[in-house]
């Protein structure tokens, strides 16, 4: 197994953790960039990463590392919400708009119904053409409860969250889990939706 990670910090993190595993490699390098010295895999497996790839260049470099009849196998995950249950950005919208006014980020996750629609293809908008079959899409639901405290301490580890200045964004997440345990019992969800993508490389 290679590994293929850009991140310096990240590379080394899991060549400590990976140590034991003498048949993994990690190479640092872009997907884009990467060396493969004519080697050829069977599967080429994409973790909620996929995204950071160019498709002007990244679905062509997959075909061309993949063995005839190889896969290619693309994770990603999504929040959503179910119709009728309390929904912390539903019981917080004040919240937001009241220590960060305009953010275009906030907002309801979409309703996992609507999300289940979007079965067909590899779910981006630059797909692969020719270079790759029909996918087949598998939709793997999952849910973590938190109080109020723990969900909080969920958000600070968000991108979303973790760009705004400290002195907006702790009183905002005190805030949030203060609703939560004020409107919300003390108990709030974020369900997950995992999904896979597999296509098998065309000729």
């Amino acid at each position: 197994m290679t590994a293929v990670e850009p991140g310096a910090d990240m590379a080394a993190l899991a060549r400590r953790r990976l140590a034991s595993f003498r048949e993994v490699d990690v190479e640092r390098s872009a997907f884009e960039e990467w060396d493969d010295r004519g080697r050829r895999f069977d599967v080429l497996v994409a973790a909620s990463s996929w995204h950071w790839v160019d498709p002007s260049t990244g679905w062509q470099r997959a075909h061309d590392v993949l063995s005839p009849g190889g896969w290619m196998a693309l994770l990603g995950h999504v929040v959503v919400r179910l119709p009728g249950e309390p929904e912390v950005y539903a019981e917080t919208v004040d919240l937001h708009e009241q220590f960060c006014p305009g953010n275009p980020g906030w907002g309801h996750p979409p309703l996992e119904d609507e999300v289940r629609t979007t079965d067909e293809g590899w779910g981006l908008a630059d797909g692969p053409g020719e270079l790759f079959g029909p996918t087949i899409v598998r939709w793997y639901p999952a849910v973590q409860w938190f109080n109020g405290d723990g969900f909080a301490d969920h958000l600070r580890s968000l991108s979303l969250y973790r760009r705004l200045d400290l002195d907006v964004r702790e009183p905002l997440l005190d805030a949030v889990a203060e609703r939560i345990r004020t409107r919300m019992g003390d108990r709030a969800s974020r369900r997950y939706l995992s999904v896979l993508r597999v296509g098998q490389r065309a000729k």
